[in-house]
C-alpha cells in the first residue's frame, strides 16, 4: 500500500455511495486512487508515506518482538468497536503482552466486490484513531479484491513490531509452584458482546465489547517492578484456553477461585441464557499475569491504577502437578476442572 496522495483522477471515490469493485484490487489506477483517498487519507505517516513495497524503519534500541493476527469478526461491527480497532488492538496487545513497546504495523486487507465504501471508510477511520491511542504507526500494507460471494465484507491481517529492553522476559514456560495468577478486570465481555448482537439478544445492561490496547497497562506493571513470569491476553478460547496453554508450557498446575474471577452479572446472565461458560469467552481488552507470590499486592495496586486495570484481581496460584492440570474451586466449595474447549464454542468473534 503506497502512502503517496496521487493527483489527476477523473472524480474523487464516492464514499458515500460507492463500492469496493474488482478494481481496486487490481494494481491500477482504481487501486492507486482507493489507497490515496482513503487508506493514505487516514493512515498516512512520514514512513507510509515513502510509497515503496516496503517500509524503511528507524534502528530500534533493543531486541524486536514480531507477531501476526487474522480479524474475521462478524458481525463487522459491534457494541464497543468494530473489525477496524479490533485489529490495532489484537497486535498491539500480542507484542505488549510479551513486555515490549508496540512500535510498527503492517496491515493486509482482503475486500470483497461490492462492499460499500463507506463502510470501509468508517473502518479505516477505526483503525487510525486505535493506532493514535495507542502510540503506533501502520508503516506497510496491501489491499486484495475477491468476487461477490467469495469473502465476507472484509478481513483483516495485521503484523505488529515491537522492542524489547534488555533484561525483560516474559514467557509461558516461566510459571513456577506459589505464583500468583492475576486477570486485569471482567472476563467474557467481547464474545458475549458479539453474540448478543449476532443473535440479536436484548439486555437490560448493554453488553459492549472490552477491545482496547493494553501497552499502556502493561508498560505501568513492568514499571512496577514486580517479578512478573508470563503476560498473556486470553482472547480465543478465553482464559481457559490460556491459562491450559501456560499450564503445559510451564510443566505446573493451576489451582482457580472461582468467587474471585471477575465477571459482570450481565455477562453471567447471558452465559446462562445460551449456555456457555464465561471461562472460554473470548476478551480483547484483558490480561492475564503470574507474578511472584510476594509481589502479588504491589503488581495489583499497580494494575488497578491504570484505567484499564481497575478491576484487576488475584484469581488462583501456580502448583506442582505433573498432569498440568487447571482447576477451580467453585462458589459452592467443589472443585472442577478448566479444560480446553474440544471445538469452538463462538466462531467469527476475533
Amino acid at each position: 500500500m503506497s502512502g503517496q496522495v496521487k493527483k489527476g483522477y477523473a472524480r474523487p471515490l464516492d464514499l458515500k455511495h460507492g463500492r469496493v469493485d474488482m478494481s481496486h484490487g487490481g494494481g491500477g489506477r482504481a487501486m492507486a486512487q482507493l489507497i490515496a483517498e482513503l487508506f493514505a487519507r487516514h493512515l498516512g505517516n512520514e514512513y507510509l508515506a515513502q510509497g515503496n513495497d516496503g517500509a524503511c524503519l528507524p534502528a530500534a534500541g533493543g531486541r524486536l518482538v514480531m507477531t501476526t493476527d487474522s480479524h474475521v469478526v462478524s458481525p463487522l461491527f459491534f457494541a464497543g468497536g468494530d473489525i477496524g480497532c479490533l485489529s490495532v488492538h489484537g497486535t498491539v496487545n500480542d507484542v505488549a503482552v510479551m513486555g515490549a513497546t508496540p512500535l510498527w504495523l503492517a496491515a493486509g486487507f482482503i475486500l470483497e466486490e461490492g462492499f460499500p465504501l463507506a463502510d470501509l471508510a468508517r473502518i479505516v477511520e477505526s483503525m487510525a484513531h486505535a493506532a493514535r491511542e495507542a502510540g503506533v504507526r501502520l508503516v506497510a500494507g496491501d489491499t486484495k479484491v475477491v468476487e461477490q460471494g467469495k469473502g465476507d465484507g472484509v478481513f483483516i491481517t495485521t503484523t505488529g513490531v515491537g522492542v524489547l529492553p534488555e533484561g525483560v522476559h516474559l514467557s509461558g514456560d516461566l510459571a513456577r509452584p506459589g505464583d500468583a495468577v492475576l486477570v486485569s478486570g471482567s472476563v467474557g465481555d467481547h464474545g458475549v458482546a458479539i453474540m448478543s448482537q449476532r443473535e440479536n439478544l436484548a439486555f437490560d445492561t448493554p453488553i459492549r465489547s472490552d477491545t482496547a490496547a493494553l501497552n499502556g497497562l502493561t508498560a505501568a506493571m513492568l514499571a512496577s517492578g514486580a517479578a512478573l513470569r508470563v503476560m498473556r491476553d486470553p482472547t480465543r478460547g478465553g482464559l481457559a484456553a490460556t491459562l491450559n496453554e501456560i499450564a503445559h508450557q510451564s510443566g505446573v498446575g493451576i489451582h482457580l477461585d472461582e468467587a474471585a474471577i471477575p465477571v459482570r452479572p450481565e455477562v453471567e446472565a447471558a452465559c446462562e441464557l445460551l449456555g456457555l461458560d464465561p471461562l472460554n469467552i473470548a476478551n480483547e481488552g484483558k490480561l492475564i499475569a503470574v507474578c511472584a507470590a510476594a509481589d502479588a499486592e504491589r503488581l495489583l495496586a499497580a494494575m488497578r491504577a491504570h484505567p484499564l486495570g481497575r478491576e484487576a484481581a488475584a484469581i488462583g496460584r501456580v502448583t506442582e502437578d505433573a498432569h498440568c492440570f487447571v482447576q477451580m474451586k467453585t462458589r459452592f466449595g467443589g472443585r472442577r476442572m478448566v479444560d480446553w474447549l474440544s471445538g469452538e464454542q463462538l466462531p467469527r468473534i476475533c
